[in-house]
């Protein structure tokens, strides 16, 4: 629809909503906007903020998918369970009105970011040229990795349906609709971006974990691990299938002009216009901003509509992110409440955080994703038992988003593994075996990143 074109009558869907998941919509989009005026300097308290994204949980709790309620129960219990022995057994101070508040700054952030959907239309334009051979996975993998370092994983769909429409159908039709290069340019696509990303849901729980981070430093080198991923895809995917007649898929100039504008947008806010705010704020309240404004021009009560629709449908449907991200809030809180307590607050895991011990929690937080674990957890934990200082936030951060972007491709469960298993039938498991040779070099490169950066923060 152009902008010319009066906007047509919203369609009745069949699968309407529920009145619980209005209302978990509603107090999402309600904590997103307290969120928001928190950065005005309102004399407001954030309290609300944590209240109302948990309210949402709960109403949506049943509607989590098995697995992540599962995950999600077992950190709550643990996370409650250790503030409640830290305060009964070590008589240790909690503040106990504030424990629904960890990553409440994070969640706020994924909430904002996804009204990037409300920017025009955000499927790939039907006039990107459509390639085959390895020209088409690396183009596939590189649209995936520009679109989605700020769609995030609804640029898999997109991209992924597209090319399922380009194959030949499956014979039989229990195969997969999408061949393994495609499979793998879409995971590896996708997760690399975790590793530079600003808009990326792991950036912006290293923010609240590591603070004094050096933005310029992560982008300086986290950029070069996203393009080797890229150049690994291209060449051990050829070498290892028949790529002839694999279709892939390129943007259009029309597809790049969003992100690149997008990210521009975020970086003349961060150097120019609110220095004082972080990336993820500015993120928080910028996106939603855009998104409203790129509907006014078709008026009031379009703009309306889609602000409805979306918080109708597409908020509560984040429900899984937000359930395992503010109980991982609650583990990471109990948790370093509790060994404050039991070691009087002076016990931490290394007492230097420098390359050997960086290159040993990447290596536990990668495992325990290959086990099943988020890297979310993995993250939060290291973080919880850290005592840092100066440039260490920034090294920490660095071993943050790589353990994030080669966990998230090489875990079964992942979610972005569990994404493509739902939709196109592939085993994680199997595009697990799939990525163990990519994990390992990305992995090589990694430790490389790591000793590099600990003697230049040095």
């Amino acid at each position: 629809m152009s902008a010319q074109d009066a906007p047509p009558a919203a369609p009745t869907r069949p699968d309407s909503p529920s009145l619980r998941q209005v209302i978990a919509g509603v107090a999402i989009l309600a904590g997103l906007i307290w969120q928001i005026l928190l950065f005005t300097g309102a004399a407001v308290t954030p309290l609300p903020v944590g209240y109302l994204l948990w309210f949402s949980v709960v109403l949506l709790w049943r509607d989590i998918p098995t697995r992540s309620r599962r995950q999600a129960g077992v950190l709550i219990a643990l996370g409650a369970g250790m503030l409640l022995a830290a305060r009964l057994g070590y008589a240790a101070e909690v503040a106990w009105p504030w424990i629904l508040d960890g990553n409440t700054y994070v969640v706020a952030m994924l909430v904002g970011v996804s009204f990037i959907s409300l920017i025009g239309s955000q499927s790939p334009s039907r006039s990107g040229t459509h390639l085959t051979g390895w020209r088409g996975v690396l183009s596939t993998w590189f649209s995936v990795h520009l679109l989605g370092s700020i769609l995030n994983l609804s640029t898999v769909f997109m991209v992924g349906d597209r090319l399922r429409g380009l194959n030949p159908t499956p014979t039989p039709p229990a195969t997969a609709p999408l061949s393994p290069p495609q499979i793998l340019a879409l995971n590896r696509g996708l997760s690399s971006a975790a590793f530079w990303s600003p808009f990326f849901a792991s950036m912006g729980v290293v923010m609240s974990l590591a603070p004094q981070m050096n933005f310029l430093w992560i982008l300086a080198f986290g950029v070069p691990l996203g393009a080797l991923s890229g150049l690994l895809t291209y060449l051990e995917l050829q070498r290892r299938f028949d790529l002839a007649a694999t279709p892939g898929f390129a943007m259009s100039p029309a597809n790049l002009l969003m992100p690149v504008a997008m990210a521009s947008l975020v970086m003349l806010f961060h150097y120019g216009l609110t220095p004082g705010l972080s990336i993820v704020s500015i993120i928080t309240f910028l996106l939603p901003a855009a998104a409203l404004a790129s509907n006014l021009p078709q008026g009031l009560r379009w703009t309306r509509r889609r602000l409805v629709e979306h918080t109708r449908r597409r908020l509560p449907s984040m429900r899984g992110e937000i359930s395992l991200f503010l109980a991982a809030g609650l583990f990471t809180q109990g948790l370093s409440t509790l060994i404050a307590a039991v070691t009087g607050g002076e016990w931490v895991l290394f007492a230097h955080f420098g390359a050997p011990q960086a290159v040993a929690s990447y290596a536990i937080i990668v495992a325990s994703a290959i086990a099943g674990l988020h890297p979310i957890i993995g993250v939060s934990t290291l973080a919880s038992m850290l005592d840092l200082e100066g440039s260490r936030y920034t090294l920490l951060a660095f071993v943050a988003l790589a353990s994030w972007g080669v966990g998230t491709a090489v875990g079964p469960l992942s979610g972005i593994n569990l994404s493509l298993q739902g939709r196109y039938g592939v085993s994680g498991y199997r595009t697990m075996r799939l990525n163990a040779p990519y994990a390992a070099v990305m992995s090589l490169a990694v430790v490389v990143g790591i000793v590099l950066l600990d003697r230049l923060l040095a």
